[in-house]
């Protein structure tokens, strides 16, 4: 299919409307069969559940073209088990797994004119998401629910590609109340947009999130989980059972140890040590991996002597190596890689 005439090396991470998304619709208990369409406007009452009490449960994935031309999507399977754990903890019906990844494979293959060229730096963003569609007025979860799925070509998440960011450490709590933060649902991240575009308006590109209990504990940002690595080239992430299982950190974590030989960590990590570290990034769907130069804690600076100016060498290998096998470029592991038919 000849791809759609657009600038692939200059888009950002924006919506671009394609020609079709999916929709499967809940009720009397039971998914219909689900559809295409090229309808991209949602029609609903005033008093849906989803304006009401935000019952929506979201994942974000990518699909791409390899660099022997085939269009894959990575690890579908992941997105479509945590979408459903997300479901559960807000009361919806669960999406059927197997349909999950059916549907991604159909959204994607009905908009491969959007899926950008190999090489140019941008992917095809793949946006499932569920809401309750029926009107609620007392506190409940629906009866009714809507599945969907849009896609949009976008470029690099940070504007800076490569270049390393600035996070400082936020006393803003990481997420909605109730420890909801190990789910990929709307009210958590609305929860946290006047703590991102804080952080904006001092200059900052995001938030470290502390544990709430002890504000000595390192979680996420709002919307990726860390990475660090020591100086001994040992690769920790922090462990915590109210972040959000990033299906990134956990391919990165396999890649370190079985591709890099480097001994891992995933540990608690406390704010105090993190000056110690030799390096830090961000990683998540959206970027990868995006490296961390400078992390400021209430005016104290925590500058990583490896990556001030660029990636860090060993985030940089870690980097490489992922996307490699996400491009075709590197072997796979069994089942990491999707391929559109």
């Amino acid at each position: 299919m000849e791809k759609k005439n657009i600038d692939w090396g200059s888009i950002g991470f924006g919506y671009i409307p394609t020609d079709y998304r999916y929709v499967a619709n809940f009720k009397d208990g039971k998914w219909d069969e689900g559809t295409l369409t090229t309808d991209p406007n949602v029609t609903l009452n005033e008093c849906a559940c989803v304006f009401q009490y935000a019952q929506t449960v979201f994942e974000g994935m990518k699909a791409y073209t390899t660099e022997d031309g085939h269009i894959v999507t990575f690890r579908p399977d992941l997105n479509a088990e945590r979408f459903a754990n997300s479901a559960r903890r807000l009361e919806m019906p669960v999406f059927p797994e197997d349909r999950f990844v059916d549907a991604v494979v159909q959204t994607i293959k009905a908009n491969e004119a959007y899926v950008p060229p190999y090489g140019s730096g941008a992917t095809l963003y793949v946006r499932p998401y569920m809401f309750g569609s029926n009107p609620v007025i007392g506190v409940k979860p629906a009866d009714e629910y809507q599945f969907r799925i849009l896609t949009t070509p976008v470029g690099p998440y940070f504007k800076g590609g490569a270049k390393p960011i600035t996070i400082r450490v936020t006393d803003f709590d990481r997420a909605a109340p109730h420890g909801t933060g190990h789910i990929k649902a709307g009210l958590n991240y609305a929860m946290s947009l006047h703590a991102i575009m804080d952080a904006h308006r001092q200059g900052y590109d995001e938030n470290m999130y502390l544990d709430s209990a002890t504000r000595t504990k390192v979680e996420e940002t709002g919307g990726a989980n860390f990475i660090f690595v020591t100086k001994d080239n040992t690769v920790v992430t922090p462990k915590s059972n109210s972040i959000l299982p990033s299906i990134t950190r956990r391919s990165l974590i396999y890649v370190a140890e079985h591709y890099l030989g480097l001994k891992v960590e995933e540990r608690e990590v406390y704010l105090d040590e993190v000056k110690d570290f030799a390096e830090c990034g961000l990683c998540g769907t959206a970027a990868v991996i995006s490296p961390v130069g400078k992390i400021v804690d209430h005016g104290k600076e925590i500058c990583f002597p490896s990556g001030m100016e660029e990636m860090g060498p060993t985030t940089k290998k870690l980097y490489e190596t992922l996307t490699g096998i996400q491009m075709g470029r590197i072997e796979a592991p069994e089942g990491w890689i999707k391929v559109i038919e």
